[in-house]
């Protein structure tokens, strides 16, 4: 507050706001022009793409970029520690909530009796099992009571205007497009700040290439119908991959001798093999001899400071459909849950959060020390860990695979030492 400042301060403050918001305004006034010309720029693809020109302008009408969202790419715009998005600002004990994880539990028994029929269908058509489904919803949309705020086309034209992944989101717009020239009306299009749309949040080339009539209505019907929104991720993860009939994975329990630097899908191997280098079910129970044969890889989202897990194909089909291992590990545990089971055995210990400075630190040292480090992004996957954990053996270290100060330090006295 200003009201018990001096009133100098107060004037050299309110000077300072003026300017700001002069800039603001400026900033704001030349990429409106600009903004024009790149929108009208997309009527050749979306021509092509079967779009009219009455869509096509009825869409853009009014329509100018929302500066304000995550993951764009802004001369001068302080940088949003991993645009945001909770996947990749809290910590996995936080993201992976007792109580929160719990309460969905509670709330997905009771959609999946009330579904019973259609999911049994769904289950039966695609080999996607009930349990993920109603978790991916319950993930989503906390099974159907959030409401994305946002225009969709205003998102998507925003993130492929100026966007870090603008070729991405150009095509995807172009889908948007595409699914208003279909006949999906314009206020059914309200998304995430990423542009994903429906009861369970997919993006506009998924809903072209995946959706279909669930309940039998004839129609196709994502925002108000479950069944097809149901049967529409269904048939997403489907197309990605998914094994009918396998788990997505099992919380294990580490040998001594192993560590985080074993994790990540470049060491994917059968389940037998984990088994024989001294892994076992956290549960106790043993594996069957369907799952031996089944590749998985080591996932410690985590590092050293939490459960350790063998991830199967399905929790990487589910990690396709999200590109993050926590989202995949939430559902996962969350279907777990619903099913009747699902506690982590291994407790969560003690650790922060790193800012992205310091995991995009992290990274780009151990790059230039000749580590193979894919993404600087200041995102911690698996590679990441996997990288750090390598780096700390080498170098007699504690071997915890997370991203902190500590490992910052030491990987910059070594690069400059080069």
């Amino acid at each position: 507050m200003l009201l018990n400042r001096p009133y100098s301060v107060i004037l050299a403050v309110t000077w300072i706001a003026a300017v700001c918001a002069m800039a603001s305004s400026a900033a704001f006034a030349k990429p409106s022009t600009e903004f024009s010309a790149f929108i009208e720029g997309l009527w050749p693809d979306a021509k092509v793409a079967g779009v009219s020109r009455k869509t096509f302008d009825t869409a853009f009408a009014g329509v100018e970029p929302d500066l304000t969202i995550p993951d764009l790419d802004l001369p001068g715009r302080p940088k949003i520690d991993n645009s945001g998005q909770a996947e990749f600002t809290k910590t996995a004990v936080d993201y992976l909530s007792k109580s929160y994880l719990q309460g969905l539990a509670v709330q997905g028994r009771k959609f999946l009796a009330e579904h019973k029929a259609a999911l049994e269908r769904i289950e039966g058509l695609t080999g996607v099992d009930r349990y993920t489904l109603v978790a991916i919803w319950g993930r989503e949309t906390a099974y159907g009571t959030y409401h994305p705020p946002n225009d969709a086309i205003r998102m998507l034209a925003t993130l492929a205007y100026t966007g870090k992944r603008k070729d991405r989101f150009r095509e995807e717009l172009i889908a948007a497009l595409v699914m208003l020239q279909q006949g999906i009306p314009r206020s059914d299009m309200k998304s995430s700040w990423a542009g994903a749309v429906g009861l369970t949040q997919a993006m506009p080339t998924e809903y072209l290439k995946f959706a279909i009539d669930g309940d039998g209505d004839g129609k196709i019907d994502i925002w108000r119908s479950v069944a097809d929104a149901l049967a529409f991720t269904a048939k997403q993860l489907e197309g990605k991959g998914w094994v009918r009939g396998a788990r997505w994975g099992y919380e294990v329990v580490a040998p001594p001798h192993a560590d985080c630097s074993l994790e990540g899908p470049p060491d994917a191997r059968p389940i037998g093999d984990w088994v024989r280098m001294g892994f076992k079910k956290a549960s106790g129970n043993p594996f069957t001899k369907a799952e031996l044969a089944s590749d998985a890889y080591l996932m410690m989202p985590a590092g050293a400071y939490g459960p350790a897990f063998l991830a199967a194909q399905n929790f990487r089909v589910i990690r396709l459909y999200n590109t993050s291992d926590l989202y995949a590990l939430f559902v996962g545990n969350l279907g777990d849950r619903i099913r009747g089971g699902g506690e982590f055995v291994t407790a969560w210990k003690s650790f922060s959060q790193p800012k992205t400075r310091t995991v995009e630190g992290v990274q780009s040292r151990l790059k230039q020390l000749g580590y193979p480090m894919d993404k600087i992004d200041g995102k911690i996957g698996s590679n990441t860990r996997k990288q750090i954990g390598l780096y700390e053996k080498a170098n007699g270290l504690s071997i915890d695979c997370w991203p902190s100060e500590r490992v910052l330090a030491h990987a910059e006295s070594q690069a400059a030492g080069r």
